[in-house]
């Protein structure tokens, strides 16, 4: 009754006040004989003073308000929380801090630090240098470091055994790190064989050919062996996280039985649960020159151990077997192009999600900014954001640092 009271109301005040429209609006034109005319017959209750000066042909469908001004009659009305920062910080459902952040640093041999071409603003540290690092983040925050060798090829080899050596590069950083900064930082190591490797491979290559196209196998069982004596010799060094990254079916939990079985019992395991064969990889190969070698017998990919990009539910599969043998955080590689995939385990899973921001995505983001196409700062952080978004509760980013800066300006 209301509504029809409102439409006889306003077609009548539109009928008595037409002797009082202006002469421009009885110049007989279609338009504005037809807004008169829909006026008059209470069509459309949208006309407002506005319409009436200027001509414009009214909405169809909107109303007005008591003031006389347009309505959409809508009560729920989702931008109120985002009327201001007030409201938005208030109401916002994820934030990325510094301490989400693990910090990866490349470490070499060498007396002097080397640029990375293919990532700038990365750098092959010496071990003085990563000092510095490991003090630099921990004052912006970032209170979790991983470390990356690149390996002289004068040691590597097929069995990679320079990867447990006691006196090696990562378990004397490990121990220096340790001693310095104690307990006020995580030292996080990546526990796979291709930085040692002489094949480029994150396993041992068999000697026959049985394998993909005819080409040399990646030993399983043989490889995870070894695997165990490094994970054991970088928890000695005092590692507080080693993170299998390798790909091998049962590394997990024959790892975390070679660490209990030697005390290591508070050492934790981050298993690279869903790592893809992925082309985003490059710069990283770069970095630590770990890409498989033409001269190997093997494939020039990673493809019979690393995950098709292709599939979701497979991940589940990898994600049940290492929550089963003793992982106490499940990766994510690479980030981004995968976001699903970091939801997917979130909603699967009890054991907290860590993403790898990779080296591709960090150089395409690199360039673009070098280019002046993208505001470096706020797609960083955007970037990391939708990390959290997806469910990730950890980022392993090259801009841990950085970013903990912006963050904390």
């Amino acid at each position: 009754k209301e509504a029809m009271l409102r439409i006889v109301l306003t077609a009548a005040l539109v009928g008595v006040s037409h002797a009082f429209i202006p002469t421009m609006f009885k110049c007989g034109s279609s338009i504005n004989t037809n807004i008169i005319s829909r006026h008059r017959r209470g069509l459309d209750l949208s006309m407002t003073a506005a319409d009436v000066q200027s001509g414009r042909e009214p909405v169809h469908g909107l109303k007005l308000n008591e003031r006389g001004g347009i309505w959409v009659p809508q009560r729920a009305r989702p931008r109120r929380n985002r009327k201001n920062e007030a409201i938005r910080s208030m109401t916002r459902e994820n934030e990325v801090k510094p301490s989400n952040f693990i910090y990866p640093l490349f470490v070499h041999t060498k007396d002097y630090n080397e640029e990375i071409a293919s990532m700038p603003g990365c750098l092959r540290h010496t071990t003085d240098s990563v000092m510095h690092e490991v003090g630099e983040a921990l004052a912006e925050g970032v209170s979790n470091i991983i470390l990356f060798p690149k390996i002289p090829d004068d040691v590597k080899s097929n069995s990679a055994d320079e990867c447990y050596n006691p006196k090696g590069l990562v378990p004397e950083l490990i121990s220096r790190i340790k001693s310095q900064y104690g307990s006020s930082v995580n030292v996080w190591t990546d526990v796979a064989l291709d930085p040692y490797s002489d094949q480029g491979h994150d396993g041992m290559v068999s000697s026959d050919t049985r394998g993909d196209g005819g080409k040399a196998r990646i030993l399983n069982d043989e490889t995870v062996e070894q695997l165990c004596r490094q994970a054991v010799a970088q928890a000695r060094a005092g590692a507080d996280v080693v993170a299998p990254s390798d790909m091998m079916d049962g590394r997990i939990g024959a790892i975390r039985d070679a660490l209990d079985s030697e005390g290591f019992t508070d050492v934790s395991i981050v298993a690279y649960t869903a790592k893809y064969a992925s082309a985003f990889y490059g710069p990283f190969r770069d970095a630590l020159d770990s890409a498989p070698r033409a001269s190997s017998a093997a494939p020039r990919n990673k493809k019979t151990y690393q995950m098709d990009p292709a599939n979701s539910r497979e991940a589940l599969i990898e994600a049940r077997l290492d929550a089963a043998e003793g992982a106490d955080m499940l990766m994510v590689k690479p980030g981004m192009p995968y976001l699903d995939i970091i939801r997917l385990l979130k909603d699967n899973t009890h054991l907290p999600i860590s993403a790898y921001h990779v080296s591709g995505e960090y150089a395409m983001l690199k360039a673009a900014a070098e280019k002046g196409w993208v505001n470096e700062r706020d797609v960083a952080l955007e970037t990391l954001l939708c990390f959290k978004r997806a469910g990730a509760d950890a980022i392993l980013t090259y801009y841990a640092k950085q970013a903990a800066r912006w963050l904390n300006e």
